[in-house]
């Protein structure tokens, strides 16, 4: 009966660090907005991820289509004027973190919403 016990008890120790290891690894919306300042993404995208003329050409990296895998390959070889970010200067888990705080970023009103882009392109 001891032995059950322990065994038991065995079992239920490695599944719950399993379940606290699984939610630590989670990407975080919130280190992802602390990593995005501190690797200066956002003196380009913006601190919202919408994008700026001047420096990203418009691009709007906030809710981004492109899945994580896609994402992550581009900012690790990107085209165009963006640097590289290896993984020595932007590890794995905070670019995961960045991409999740990207994915929580509110879609922007569609321009029909917006009463001044209404009255421009009325006139």
């Amino acid at each position: 009966m001891t032995f059950f016990r322990v065994h038991l008890a065995l079992a239920a120790l490695t599944a719950s660090l399993a379940v606290a290891a699984s939610a630590a690894a989670a990407p975080s919306a919130e280190a992802g907005k602390t990593a995005f300042l501190k690797h200066g993404c956002w003196q380009c995208h913006d601190f919202e991820g919408q994008g700026s003329v001047a420096t990203s050409g418009g691009r709007v990296i906030a809710d981004t289509p492109l899945p994580f895998d896609a994402f992550k390959a581009y900012v690790r070889d990107p085209s165009g004027a963006m640097p590289p970010y290896h993984a020595e200067i932007l590890s794995d888990s905070d670019l995961a973190d960045i991409y999740a705080y990207l994915q929580s970023r509110p879609k922007p009103e569609p321009a029909k919403n917006i009463p001044l882009l209404n009255n421009l392109s009325t006139k």
